[in-house]
């Protein structure tokens, strides 16, 4: 598999299914792993980086459920290949980064992805649509399970696992949702609840995660911390918050609808024109638009749309997928235009 296969490739998390699908985009675990008796990626030689690569190779390729990945070499791909694996969510900002020494594994089906020596040597993920922590945690206990067989972990009996950043020392375990709340943004009340969901200690970021600012109404909320609670305990925490959060959303659409419908509707009637008529538009333009359109998705306000259409598009038209589309370098005005003319295309 090629980056270029990845855009004719349907991500797991994008199908818009799923238990509360129209409010949780996505459910994501993530688990921080080393090596024993290797420092840490940043204090790490170049011969034990090196080493860290292979080491994680050679384990991979004897687990089941990653028969069939591919294993990337960062420092072998383009700019453009490693921002499309940023945007599709298979790994973070920061891994795209001083690429020398990094890999990323990455099954078939889009579903796991792991981080060879980001901040910590292994960062393996499972994406999921829609609100299903459990099964995140099932997946990704499988394969931790099968890594610990072949690599030698490093574990304080006293702290749990030890990892770079102190708080992912213990389980290693970070949990996170990703969420779409606009009628909580539309009418006032998404300060009150993230403040809320930060005095339960959780953390609110953007689309992409850690250093990201929401937009699109959109939303990642994940445990501060790993150490002292059992993996269980973390997600049904998490679970806890979210599941009121998604309450809290779904009631205010409904009274949106009973009490402002011809508001509403005006304003998703408005997104839909701007976008199927637009010849030239920003990302940031794109994102909050779509937003207002999947809103009116789910709320059967527009018919000839789905769901996962509206997720795709969120992808589609972000800047490395609109030059692999292109097949070359784009000027900012040229994505802008290539943007807009996907847009139209799709809402014919």
């Amino acid at each position: 598999m090629t980056p270029d296969d990845l855009l004719r490739k349907d991500s797991e998390w994008l199908r818009g299914t799923g238990p509360n699908a129209d409010i949780v985009m996505s459910s994501r675990a993530r688990l921080a792993r080393n090596i024993d008796k290797i420092p840490f990626s940043n204090w790490a030689n170049k011969v034990q980086l090196e080493d860290i690569l292979v080491q994680v190779k050679e384990a991979s390729d004897e687990i089941d459920f990653l028969k069939g990945s591919t294993f990337f070499r960062l420092k072998d791909l383009s700019e453009v290949d490693r921002l499309l694996l940023v945007e599709r969510h298979l790994m973070s900002p920061e891994h795209a980064k001083d690429v020398e020494y990094k890999g990323l594994i990455v099954d078939p089906k889009e579903i796991v992805s792991i981080m060879v020596n980001e901040e910590d040597h292994l960062r393996i993920q499972v994406l999921q649509s829609g609100m299903n922590l459990v099964e995140c945690w099932r997946i990704i206990d499988e394969i931790d399970t099968a890594f610990s067989k072949v690599l030698p972990y490093a574990f304080s009996a006293k702290w749990g696992y030890l990892t770079a950043c102190p708080t992912n020392a213990g389980t290693g375990l970070r949990c996170s949702l990703m969420l779409h709340l606009p009628a909580l943004v539309f009418s006032g009340q998404i300060s009150k609840i993230l403040q809320a969901i930060s005095k339960l200690g959780l953390n609110i970021r953007g689309l992409y995660g850690e250093g990201t600012e929401a937009t699109g109404n959109i939303f990642q909320v994940s445990n501060q911390s790993s150490m002292g609670m059992t993996e269980e305990d973390l997600n049904d925490n998490i679970d806890r918050v979210v599941n009121q959060t998604v309450s809290r959303e779904d009631a205010t659409r409904k009274s949106l609808l009973a009490k402002s419908r011809e508001a509403l509707v005006d304003r998703v009637s408005r997104a839909y024109g701007t976008l199927k008529s637009a010849h030239i538009i920003s990302s940031t333009e794109t994102v909050m638009l779509l937003s207002a359109i999947r809103l009116g998705v789910d709320l059967g306000i527009v018919k000839n749309m789905d769901r996962k259409m509206v997720n795709e598009l969120f992808i589609l038209t972000q800047p490395a997928h609109l030059q692999k589309i292109q097949g070359r370098v784009l000027t900012s005005n040229e994505r802008d235009v290539k943007r807009a003319d996907i847009i139209r295309e799709r809402l014919k």
